[in-house]
């Protein structure tokens, strides 16, 4: 298969934005770099900022990294993934996440679709089979326009009283309508792939799907500076069963996937591009099976401001900052096999996860004790930091 041209993974306005990420990038000592993204190629910028966390905490990011020259250590054509598939040679540059330091955090049941899917999968008890006729039971007892609901508010209350009064309250209702948002630690630090690298799902999952969101790029202070596309991918039938086994729906050996990179807002991409944009998914199966779909950000329930706040604040800190899945309206219902029983990932399925402003995140799916291990954590990426002579910034300051 022909390698695709740069322009396939970049946004439709190609370099108009600031686009920063992270590459592995060969040497002496090879390692993991901060980059941007040029005309004229990949520009290494570790010797200005040593780690993402550095850059985004930085007073002014756009204006540093312009500034910044940096070292140029290839082609955008280099650095992008050939068909999907990355190489693990140390002296090959391949694009990792664009996040390092930076704690991952979720937000669950921001939309009325999705919302309306978990109590599905809370009732039917994780069982695919079931959900077709319990989700038509749902909608019939809900009924009205979930989505104009604004959580916390008077009238989401009367429909709280409501639907306790006809035995439906859910644990995901209460997080969907209620003042409350759900956000929980969707992986560790340091352990997301990127474009190109294989996702993982647990043996053990007979449904489940892939999540396309909108990832916010959060700093130490709070400051929502930049946005990415993210594949929450979740064990449906996990969470159906107990919402106490949300750590291991979500949570497993490449289970989280972000990029391709973080666009830093600025004068031609804000967070107010963010609240309007759509994210297109498309899932290709070596069976010839094809899933496309969707996810409007204008049908959130929450802002996305909100979500940030109730995720760090005085609260909570955060000293390295945050990347934040903002969540998903797209719930796939298409049936892959026996009428009724709905979408779940094969092997070998290739996910793309686009948006005309962020590019594309393409992603292959398979097990997640065949995915490659995770060993490189923090005690391996600070060992390296110190073989290429590279020092991380402290506390809240500004880099040079």
């Amino acid at each position: 298969m022909k390698k695709p041209p740069a322009t396939h993974w970049l946004p439709d306005d190609g370099l108009t934005g600031t686009l920063v990420g992270r590459a592995w990038v060969p040497g002496p000592v090879p390692g993991p770099s901060v980059i941007v993204l040029r005309p004229d190629g990949v520009y290494d910028l570790s010797a200005h900022f040593a780690t993402m966390s550095d850059l985004l905490d930085a007073a002014d990011p756009v204006a540093q990294v312009r500034a910044a020259p940096g070292r140029r250590v290839g082609s955008i054509d280099q650095l992008m993934p050939d068909s999907g598939v990355q190489s693990d040679d140390p002296q090959v540059l391949r694009l990792l996440a664009p996040c390092d330091l930076q704690v991952i955090k979720a937000a669950g049941v921001t939309f009325a679709a999705s919302l309306i899917e978990r109590v599905i999968e809370e009732q039917a008890r994780g069982d695919a089979a079931q959900a077709d006729a319990v989700r038509r039971q749902v909608v019939e007892l809900l009924g009205g326009d979930l989505a104009a609901i604004r959580p916390g508010s008077p009238q989401a209350m009367q429909l709280k009283a409501l639907l306790i009064d006809k035995g439906l309250w859910s644990q995901y209702l209460e997080v969907g309508i209620g003042p409350d948002a759900e956000v929980f630690t969707k992986a560790p630090v340091l352990s997301s792939v990127g474009s190109g690298a294989q996702i993982g799902i647990h043996p053990g999952s007979a449904w489940n799907n892939p999540e396309p969101e909108i990832v916010l790029a959060v700093n130490s202070r709070g400051d929502t500076v930049g946005a990415s596309l993210g594949n929450d991918v979740n064990l449906r039938d996990f969470e159906g069963r107990s919402a106490l086994l949300l750590g291991k729906a979500k949570d497993n050996n490449a289970s989280c996937a972000i990029g391709p990179f973080i666009r830093l807002f600025d004068a031609s991409y804000s967070l107010d591009d963010v609240r309007r944009c759509t994210v297109s998914l498309q899932v290709e199966g070596l069976d010839g099976f094809a899933l496309q779909g969707s996810s409007s950000m204008a049908q959130i329930s929450r802002d996305p401001l909100d979500l940030v706040a109730q995720t760090l604040g005085a609260h909570h800190q955060y000293p390295d900052g945050v990347m934040l899945f903002l969540g998903t309206l797209f719930a796939p219902t298409q049936d892959r096999g026996q009428p009724g029983s709905g979408f779940t990932h094969q092997l070998g399925d290739v996910v793309h996860i686009s948006s005309p402003q962020l590019g594309r995140l393409v992603n292959d799916v398979n097990h997640c004790d065949r995915v490659a291990p995770w060993t490189f954590g923090l005690r391996a990426f600070y060992a390296n930091l110190l073989a290429r002579g590279l020092r991380v910034q402290t506390g809240d300051s500004t880099a040079p």
